[in-house]
């Protein structure tokens, strides 16, 4: 994609299309609105672009045991860190959320869960520990 393209895309999106996109709260769909709008930024983008600078696509994972699936991680685990749980998750397709919601598959409880465990089971999210979770992937 030529970065003249991303500007275009840039100044077009609004903040009802960013709002959603999964994850993108409104702050984050209104930073990234504002930033877009911002000279300064369009002026940089411009530099990278006369520069010779092109962006590549990036091959999202799509399919794998987890695909549709959304994981929210609380406590600690002992066989992995955060980061290598949640890599792992979007290796095989699954998406990785920091807040439980209705829309949440699974909540993975570690030692010492924090709120994420308690709205979980307010709101009927299937819980797992960590050794279900690790047969799962």
């Amino acid at each position: 994609m030529q970065i003249k393209d991303l500007i275009k895309i840039g100044l077009s999106l609004t903040l009802g299309e960013l709002s959603q996109i999964e994850s993108f709260g409104p702050i984050i769909s209104e930073s990234i609105v504002n930033w877009f709008h911002d000279q300064a930024n369009i002026s940089f983008l411009q530099k990278l672009e006369k520069k010779g600078i092109i962006i590549l696509p990036v091959k999202l994972e799509n399919s794998g045991k987890l695909k549709g699936l959304t994981f929210v991680l609380t406590g600690e685990l002992d066989s992995l860190s955060r980061e290598q749980a949640k890599e792992e998750i979007r290796k095989q397709g699954g998406k990785v959320l920091e807040t439980v919601s209705s829309k949440t598959d699974y909540v993975v409880v570690g030692a010492n869960p924090g709120s994420k465990y308690e709205k979980a089971k307010t709101l009927g999210v299937k819980i797992i520990n960590e050794k279900e979770f690790l047969k799962m992937i």
